[in-house]
C-alpha cells in the first residue's frame, strides 16, 4: 500500500508538471541554459516555457493579405547569456520549398527592436529612427542548407543540362579557374547577392526602418528547419540584444508565410510587439 501511494503521489507530480509545462505564458519567456540547441527535436526544448502568438493580417500595406491563413504560432526561447535562440511552430499542411515560377515559399520570421528602450518602435517594420533587426528563415534555403544541389537537375529531374561551363573540359584540374568560371556565370552571385546560389544557413539578417526599407545586415543569425506531423518547427538563434537582461524586458514580433497560399514579401500573417522577458 505504501508503495502505491508513493507511485500515486509521484504521478500526480508529474502530471501536475507537465501541465504547468503546457500552460502558455502571455509573454515570451526566455529561459537560462547552459548551452542553447538549434535542434527543433532536441528535448532541452520540454522545459523551456510556451507562448503562443495570434497571427494577424498584414493589411496595412500593398500588397496586403486580405485572407487569413496561418492562426498561431508557438514560440519558446532560451539563452546562454551569449546568443539566443527562439523556437517557433506552426501547422501548414503543405511543405513549399522548391522555387520556381508560381512557386512560393515557407517561411517565418522573428523581429526585435534594434535598441533596448522603453518605447518600441512600430511593430510594423519599425520607423524611421527607430529601427528593427529581423532574422528569416526559408524552406528552400533550408533545403539547400540540408544537401539539396543548387543545380537545374535538382529543381527539374527530367532537364537535359549539356554542361555548366565550370564542368569543361580545359578547366578540369584547375580549381580556382572553375570557381572564376562559376562566378562568371552567376552574375546575381558576382554581384553580392546573397540571397542566390549555395548557402551555409537557411537565415538572412535585415534591417528595416519602416515596410519597404528592408536592408541587408551583417550575418549573425543561424537556423535550422524541420517538418513536423503538421506543419514546420524553426530555431533561429542570433546575439543577444544589447541591453536586454532580467531588469530590462523587451519586445519580440514574428511573421509566417504560406507558400501554398500565395504568401511573399508583404503578404504574410504576422503578430504585434509581445513581451519578451528574462527569467
Amino acid at each position: 500500500m505504501r508503495r502505491l501511494i508513493t507511485a500515486i503521489i509521484l504521478f500526480a507530480a508529474i502530471a501536475a508538471a507537465c501541465q504547468r509545462a503546457q500552460i502558455p505564458t502571455a509573454e515570451v519567456n526566455v529561459a537560462r541554459v547552459s548551452e542553447i540547441t538549434l535542434d527543433p527535436n532536441s528535448s532541452e526544448w520540454n522545459e523551456v516555457p510556451l507562448h503562443v502568438s495570434k497571427l494577424i493580417l498584414q493589411d496595412l500595406v500593398e500588397p496586403r493579405l486580405m485572407t487569413a491563413s496561418t492562426a498561431e504560432v508557438s514560440v519558446k526561447a532560451m539563452t546562454n547569456g551569449n546568443e539566443i535562440a527562439v523556437r517557433l511552430e506552426w501547422a501548414d499542411e503543405t511543405a513549399n520549398d522548391m522555387p520556381g515560377p508560381r512557386q512560393f515559399i515557407d517561411s517565418c520570421a522573428v523581429q526585435l527592436p534594434q535598441r533596448v528602450e522603453p518605447n518600441a518602435p512600430a511593430p510594423q517594420m519599425g520607423e524611421v529612427g527607430k529601427g528593427v533587426q529581423i532574422a528569416f528563415w526559408r524552406a528552400d534555403w533550408q533545403a539547400i542548407v540540408d544537401g539539396r544541389k543548387d543545380t537545374i537537375n535538382s529543381l527539374y529531374p527530367n532537364a537535359t543540362v549539356d554542361h555548366y561551363p565550370s564542368e569543361a573540359k580545359p578547366l578540369e584540374g584547375d580549381p580556382q579557374a572553375q570557381s572564376e568560371t562559376a562566378q562568371r556565370y552567376a552574375p546575381a552571385r558576382a554581384l553580392g547577392n546573397r540571397r542566390a546560389g549555395p548557402r551555409e544557413q537557411p537565415v538572412e539578417d535585415l534591417l528595416a526602418e519602416g515596410p519597404g526599407t528592408l536592408t541587408p545586415a551583417a550575418a549573425v543569425s543561424k537556423g535550422k528547419g524541420v517538418r513536423t506531423g503538421n506543419g514546420w518547427a524553426v530555431v533561429i538563434s542570433r546575439p543577444m540584444p544589447a541591453g536586454f537582461d532580467a531588469a530590462t524586458p523587451t519586445q519580440i514580433a514574428f511573421a509566417v508565410w504560406e507558400g501554398s497560399n500565395t504568401e511573399t514579401g508583404s503578404r504574410k500573417m504576422r503578430t504585434g510587439w509581445v513581451p519578451m522577458l528574462l527569467k
